[in-house]
Order: structure tokens, then C-alpha cells, then sequence
């Protein structure tokens, strides 16, 4: 049972939007940022934050969110933008482009963590707000059910990878698996130990 102390979110004026990413850490893939606006006469029970559901209450949450919400976008920053960058900066870009492709217009974002993208609307960032407020945990299950389901596809692509299990990170059967079959098109060239490896060869 996952209980939450959630701040009424009616403490801000207008419509919130929720922002949150999945993906900052892992050694491969994009890094993936929701936005999502919720309707407050249409409650989603069991929100919290994604990391602490298990995957069949993300998923089945997710459609949740994505049937009630007034509004959600999914966006990301590809492999090729983190290494140019930054993981920070480009998971500022996606959070951005996430915001931007909310088709209803929200007077204010809160953003979980304690940096915010460049936008044209108030923004806040909330430390831990996947925990403490419902739009940010809507937010977080978005974007961790479509990364999750972006590295399946990758297994599929890359069968020698175990990318459907350790999610692109760098556990020790993926490190294992990077030194044996070598980096592929969608690791991290700038992410220790990949750039160590490839150092070395």
C-alpha cells in the first residue's frame, strides 16, 4: 500500500501542470520527460511517486492518466543530445519539449527536482514533488512506462542486450554485456564506464 502526503494543489492559482523525466541515470538510451495537466473533477486514486509501484500499477496507471487527464505530453532528448550537452541540459530539453506539447495551456509548471527548463509560463521546481504533488507523480509513471517500453523495443532490436531487464543501466550484466558485444548506436559515449571502454579499445 503506498501512502502519500500530497500539498493540495490548489495552493496554486489556475491550472498545474506536473513535470517530471525517466532516465538520467542509465548508461543507454534517451532520457524521457512528461508534462500532465490532471482534472481535478476527475481524481486518479493511487498516484505516487513511479519508483515506488510496482510495473503492473505504472502501466495500469499510466492509462489511467492518459484516458482522464486534460492534458499530458511525453518528449525526449535523444543519446546524440546528451552527449553534445549534458544529461542535465538535455533533460531540461525534454521536460521543455514536454510542456510544449500540452495542448491545453497550464498557468503554472511544477517541476520535480531543483532546476527548471527555459519556459514562457510561471514554473516552480519541488524538490521529491514526484511524492508530494499528484500531477508530478502522474508525470513520473508517464515517463517511466515509455522508457521502459522504449528499451523492450530495444532488447527486441538488440537481442544480446538485456535492455528489456536492467532498463539500460549500468548493472553489472550490462557492463558484462558492453564488453563482450561491444557499444552500440544508442549507449552513452560520454557516460563512465562506457567511455572508459571505448578508451581503451
Amino acid at each position: 500500500m503506498v501512502t502519500n502526503d500530497f500539498l493540495i494543489e490548489a495552493e496554486w492559482i489556475g491550472i498545474i501542470a506536473g513535470v517530471d523525466e525517466a532516465g538520467r541515470g542509465p548508461l543507454a538510451g534517451p532520457v524521457v520527460a512528461a508534462a500532465v495537466i490532471l482534472d481535478p473533477q476527475n481524481p486518479i486514486e493511487g498516484l505516487a511517486d513511479s519508483k515506488k509501484l510496482s510495473e503492473n500499477q505504472r502501466n495500469r496507471l499510466a492509462a489511467l492518466i492518459k484516458q482522464q487527464a486534460l492534458s499530458y505530453s511525453i518528449a525526449q532528448a535523444s543519446v546524440t543530445e546528451i552527449d553534445q550537452s549534458n544529461i542535465l541540459q538535455a533533460t531540461l530539453l525534454a521536460m521543455q519539449r514536454a510542456v510544449n506539447g500540452l495542448t491545453v495551456v497550464p498557468g503554472q509548471v511544477l517541476v520535480d527536482g531543483n532546476r527548471l527548463p527555459k519556459l514562457a509560463i510561471p514554473a516552480l521546481a519541488i524538490v521529491k514533488g514526484d511524492s508530494k504533488i499528484k500531477a508530478i507523480s502522474a508525470a513520473s509513471i508517464l515517463a517511466k512506462v515509455t522508457r521502459d517500453a522504449l528499451m523492450v523495443a530495444c532488447h527486441k532490436q538488440h537481442p544480446d542486450f538485456s535492455f528489456h531487464i536492467h532498463k539500460g543501466y549500468g548493472t553489472k550484466q550490462h557492463i558484462a554485456e558492453i564488453e563482450k558485444f561491444g557499444c552500440l548506436e544508442i549507449h552513452r559515449r560520454t557516460f563512465n564506464p562506457v567511455k572508459t571502454l571505448l578508451a581503451a579499445k
